[in-house]
């Protein structure tokens, strides 16, 4: 009875949110999910654009907006904060965080969005600060120093409020970096306890990295984790170990990189890891988002964490104990001929990195990246964006660490390389190719895919009335009947997808909202 009530309660803080969307995932169990009904699989063909808004910064555009009662806060990158009327796209105001001229984060200067709590805001910046403004008039309120940038570190990801506390992580894997995660107050910035993703001599799992190699272990946070409120835990993905393609250097499983950590929300105290590429040599990481479920397993009500990994395995696990419960192949891959009753892969020989290059599947990108997925609990479907049948040329060399520098221990390159100058299909057909596909989170087995002529950087988002949104690196939008993946709506907007669309009522309509290129695109009914 207790366990029940328990799912129970689990179900009544997902189901809280309606009109809003006010954290980065929609919910606490990171579903990217919508009981919004208005735009349904019959009327998804009159979608029309409301407004748009134009970006000034030309750096990537990742930002997924939180829409709190009519007012839409969205992130330029580098570190600009923007209120707008969610009905219009006016401007209500701007903050702008002056960075120093040198930051040294991986992949772009990237701010993937914000937190709220209550009348606050919450930023973290390239320069390793955690920033707190006030959401009504676009005042700083408050800053904490959470890391020196000039030791390789940034701030990237949206943070996670969890009661009174502001959560975020820290980027900068490839640059040699130490990483944690950390919870600070939301009064004052006062840090309430940090958990450290690479754990020193002393600390359990520390004897999985040889020598001093956990010195300069990576283990970064760059994609905002899922909170379980009955079982008080937090579960964030940590990224790949350092140097990523020099495994030698660091001999061993090499812990808490490419795994899933559940902590204690109120102390930071870890409850159980999982990992999933011990040893990590391909840089897939274990940054994607942790998906929690309570469903049927096996005939029995179980707390659930879905979560399809940049490895190319789609993974269940028991969110309460860490338990694994299956994986399965969700793409293409030759690294490993499967996982054993434990999880952990039974690895190919040969196939890794090396001086003369080694043809791998998945490649660099994996099977998925950090772009959201989506889990429907009206059609019991997982859906992400798959990067299928494609590969890379893997390298290793050696390298010494030097502070603020690139610290990868190889490269990598398209294993096939495509000649096509065709802008809506980037991509040379024999190298793979993108698709939505929606799987059976009971098996992992695919139940339909949509398939495109490029891949993907999109986010997915799913509602209550059976339509999937997404979009895509060829510079579409489009909706997709939930169900079936059959295409209902499709408009062309020029640019890369690298975002997640939303979606949300003001006004009583319902609006969906994407960053395509430079620009916020916002999509609703014809009146």
């Amino acid at each position: 009875m207790k366990g029940l009530l328990l799912f129970v309660l689990f179900g009544a803080v997902l189901r809280a949110q309606d009109a809003n969307w006010t954290t980065y995932h929609g919910n606490p169990a990171s579903h990217h999910h919508s009981s919004l009904t208005q735009i349904t699989p019959a009327n998804a063909a009159n979608l029309e654009l409301k407004w748009s808004f134009q970006a000034q910064s030309l750096e990537k555009f990742e930002v997924t907006p939180l829409i709190v009662d009519g007012v839409m806060y969205i992130t330029e990158a580098p570190n600009t904060v923007i209120a707008l009327d969610a009905a219009t796209g006016r401007e209500f105001w701007i903050y702008e965080h002056k960075n120093p001229d040198v930051t040294y984060p991986c992949c772009g200067k990237v701010n993937r969005g914000l937190a709220i709590h209550g009348n606050t805001l919450f930023m973290g910046t390239l320069d390793g600060k955690l920033l707190a403004i006030d959401a009504v008039t676009g005042q700083l309120r408050w800053q904490k120093m959470v890391v020196d940038f000039k030791q390789g570190y940034a701030l990237t990801h949206a943070p996670l409020i969890i009661k009174d506390k502001v959560l975020i992580g820290t980027a900068g894997g490839e640059l040699g970096i130490r990483g944690f995660l950390a919870a600070y107050n939301v009064a004052d910035g006062k840090e309430i306890w940090k958990f450290k993703t690479i754990p020193e001599p002393g600390e359990p799992g520390n004897e999985t990295w040889g020598g001093d190699s956990w010195k300069h272990g990576g283990g970064p946070i760059w994609l905002t984790g899922s909170y379980d409120p009955v079982l008080n835990l937090t579960y964030w993905g940590v990224g790949n170990p350092g140097p990523d393609w020099n495994a030698k250097v660091r001999p061993g499983d090499n812990l808490y990189t490419s795994s899933v950590i559940a902590l204690d929300a109120d102390s930071g105290k870890l409850k159980w890891h999982f990992q999933f590429t011990p040893h990590d040599e391909w840089d897939w990481d274990a940054v994607q988002t942790p998906v929690l479920v309570d469903r049927l397993f096996r005939g029995r009500m179980r707390p659930l964490m879905l979560w399809a990994n940049r490895n190319g395995f789609f993974y269940i696990l028991d969110r309460k104990t860490g338990e694994f419960l299956q994986g399965t192949p969700f793409v293409k891959l030759d690294w490993a001929t499967g996982l054993d009753d434990k999880g952990r892969p039974m690895r190919v020989p040969g196939k890794v990195p090396s001086p003369e290059g080694t043809v791998i599947f998945p490649g660099v990108q994996g099977g998925t990246n950090w772009f959201a997925p989506s889990y429907s609990p009206k059609t019991d479907l997982f859906y992400l964006n798959v990067w299928d049948d494609y590969s890379g040329i893997f390298f290793s060399w050696n390298q010494e660490f030097e502070l603020g520098k690139w610290y990868s221990g190889g490269g990598i390159k398209a294993a096939v390389q495509s000649t096509r100058r065709d802008r809506l299909a980037r991509r040379d057909p024999q190298s793979g190719y993108g698709a939505v596909r929606a799987l059976n989170p009971s098996t992992g087995a695919k139940v339909w895919e949509y398939k495109m002529a490029d891949v993907s950087d999109g986010g997915i988002v799913t509602t209550a009335s059976n339509v999937l949104f997404s979009g895509n690196r060829e510079g579409h939008f489009f909706a997709l009947d939930a169900t079936s993946g059959k295409l209902l709506w499709n408009v062309y907007l020029g640019g890369q997808t690298a975002a997640s669309p939303v979606t949300y009522l003001v006004n009583g309509k319902q609006r969906v909202t994407i960053a395509v290129g430079h620009t916020l695109y916002t999509f609703g009914l014809r009146n």
